[in-house]
């Protein structure tokens, strides 16, 4: 368990509620702080609100001593390490780091000496050291000696059956070579392999990399999904012809457009950084505008195949899967909600069937069931997400016209059936 035997993660979500559960379960005791007291008060309860972190297992670590929840910063004065994990989201495109600005204040009062400081959230090449770094100092403590600073980002990819948390390298840097061997005793005991980088700016640009290069790519391959359907031509047959190319291919599938908080949003912080080194990463922008157009190209697409049949009456579209990720209850940035909105301003009324959400929809939105006679009132039901264990087949059998953006219904042949 080496010298961190208490551990407080700020921001309690996506990211800090996991690795929260990662650190516990090798043996730190970990305080979760969190501004926000009613999710405080529900994970006290031991009731998670992340599929990959089940109710009963932080139950077990509530029970065990190992974690506990709170809304007070006063607590971190007890960890030998804090994690901040909050949001950095987008204002008009550019990085808002108020929630970073807000975490770092926030523990300022309460360091003493010989804590290490990490920085998970994503944010601009240069922010550990040019404003966090400062924040601190002005407290009169000395980086690498009095307190030690770094950063490694988060690299969470909910619902991955394949690469859990653990599994997935760790990047770490730090402030200085003693901030570098304080994270890497930290994370050296729970992450399989560490992956040390020079400086934090490195870690930094490492992580806006990894997801810029996924949107240029879902964002190319959207882009020439709207040719191939123009053209008549399957692209997703397309796909799989040339993935048959041993090298050099790497297969990317089309859809409304990328959805979560990372690949639509991070993009953002390089071309921020970017103008401002006079390099405005044009790449990056088209990629982001392409991702902006396809909620619009695929709402077109459904009202161009079922107004013509329903151009005096209010159309009733069925919408499988409003997550932003296949098997994933989680809506943020999520392309499909962005296509209800498009077809509810040109007068359709949306319904949704979504097995693995079951909160809140926009407001108008009403939910649907798998009966015949429901999806038989539907003008056609659009498959945005292709969650598992969904009967395609029935849906094809029972409903007047199927829009399949997710190829759900490869090897279901049916007339009714259109594929974008």
């Amino acid at each position: 368990m080496n010298n961190y035997a208490t551990v407080a993660i700020i921001g309690v979500g996506y990211v800090g509620l996991p690795l929260a559960c990662a650190l516990a379960d090798h043996g730190h005791r970990v305080i979760g702080v969190d501004v926000n007291a009613e999710k405080v008060e529900m994970l006290n309860r031991g009731e998670s609100f992340l599929a990959d972190v089940p109710d009963a297992h932080l139950a077990g670590l509530i029970q065990a001593g190992r974690f506990a929840a709170t809304a007070d910063f006063g607590a971190v004065r007890e960890a030998d390490a804090i994690i901040i994990c909050v949001p950095t989201p987008l204002s008009n495109k550019e990085p808002d780091l108020t929630y970073v600005d807000a975490a770092v204040n926030g523990i300022v009062p309460h360091l003493r000496r010989n804590q290490l400081i990490v920085l998970e959230s994503s944010t601009y090449p240069g922010t550990t050291e040019e404003k966090v770094k400062p924040r601190l100092e002005a407290g009169g403590w000395r980086i690498g000696h009095d307190l030690f600073l770094a950063y490694s980002p988060e690299r969470v990819d909910p619902g991955n059956k394949t690469y859990a948390l653990l599994d997935i390298p760790k990047i770490v840097s730090g402030v200085t070579e003693r901030c570098l061997a304080r994270v890497k005793e930290l994370y050296g005991g729970v992450f399989r392999q560490l992956v040390p980088v020079s400086s934090p700016k490195v870690a930094e640009f490492a992580k806006l990399l990894e997801n810029s290069q996924r949107l240029v790519n879902i964002s190319f391959i959207n882009e020439i999904s709207v040719l191939a359907h123009r053209m008549g031509v399957d692209i997703w047959e397309i796909i799989e012809a040339a993935k048959t190319k041993p090298m050099g291919f790497t297969a990317y599938y089309p859809s409304a457009g990328a959805g979560g908080h990372c690949i639509p949003v991070d993009p953002y912080y390089l071309t921020w950084i970017g103008f401002r080194q006079g390099v405005p990463l044009m790449m990056i922008q088209q990629a982001g505008w392409v991702n902006d157009m396809m909620p619009h190209f695929i709402a077109g697409e459904i009202l161009r195949h079922v107004r013509p049949e329903a151009s005096e009456r209010e159309l009733r579209i069925g919408i499988v899967g409003v997550t932003y990720k296949k098997d994933v209850p989680d809506l943020r940035e999520s392309a499909a909600l962005k296509v209800i909105q498009l077809l509810g301003e040109q007068g359709a009324r949306c319904l949704v069937f979504d097995p693995v959400y079951s909160g809140e929809l926009p407001e108008g939105t009403a939910r649907f069931r798998l009966e015949p006679e429901e999806l038989a009132e539907l003008d056609a039901v659009a498959i945005m997400v292709d969650h598992s264990g969904v009967p395609w087949e029935f849906i094809a059998r029972h409903s007047k016209r199927v829009i399949d953006v997710r190829n759900a219904t490869a090897g279901i042949e049916a007339p009714n059936i259109i594929r974008i």
